[in-house]
């Protein structure tokens, strides 16, 4: 199934997926080397693209969330495998990305932090079952949107939502 994502991908003249490791340190982006937190004190951001299909977000302080969140697809559902990563609820880290939001701005009231939950989780990714995915690969590709073919488009957008900077690779998709 991921393979009709690929081919649409590729009409837009993508035939190998984006990868990159960013990590917000709280007044900018820097390169990220591994997978692993880093050791700073928080807030931070940490995004990390894999073949232009799944973004993790990993974020300290976690706030209400599980300090894990994702875009485009979850591991889970990617790898087509339960042991890639632990179940998403959605509902939880937007809520925790929200409390990490309300933070680095030095707070925000019931309304304004409520809405940006709202907000933040329509970028987040939740577990599914490929089979149920359906692509309809007649479709225009010129109808869809961008940011739900490639995650590095979405992770832009995410983090304006979070009113974060966007890293110069991003910033030119």
């Amino acid at each position: 199934m991921i393979t009709a994502k690929r081919s649409l991908a590729a009409e837009f003249g993508h035939l190998m997926g984006f990868f990159g490791t960013y990590l917000f340190d709280g007044t900018r982006w820097l390169t990220h080397k591994g997978d692993k937190p880093p050791a700073i004190p928080g807030p931070w951001l940490m995004l990390d693209i894999y073949d232009s299909d799944l973004a993790t977000v990993v974020y300290s302080p976690a706030g209400r969330g599980s300090g894990v969140a994702y875009l485009g697809f979850t591991p889970r559902t990617y790898f087509e495998d339960e042991a890639a990563s632990p179940p998403t609820d959605v509902e939880r880290e937007a809520k925790g990305l929200a409390d990490w939001w309300r933070e680095r701005r030095g707070g925000a009231d019931k309304i304004a932090h409520a809405a940006k939950e709202d907000e933040l989780a329509i970028y987040l990714a939740e577990d599914q079952d490929l089979a149920e995915i359906e692509f309809d690969e007649d479709e225009d590709v010129d109808d869809l949107d961008d940011g739900e073919i490639l995650v590095e488009i979405k992770a832009a957008r995410f983090l304006t939502a979070l009113g974060l900077p966007v890293p110069e690779e991003l910033s030119d998709r």
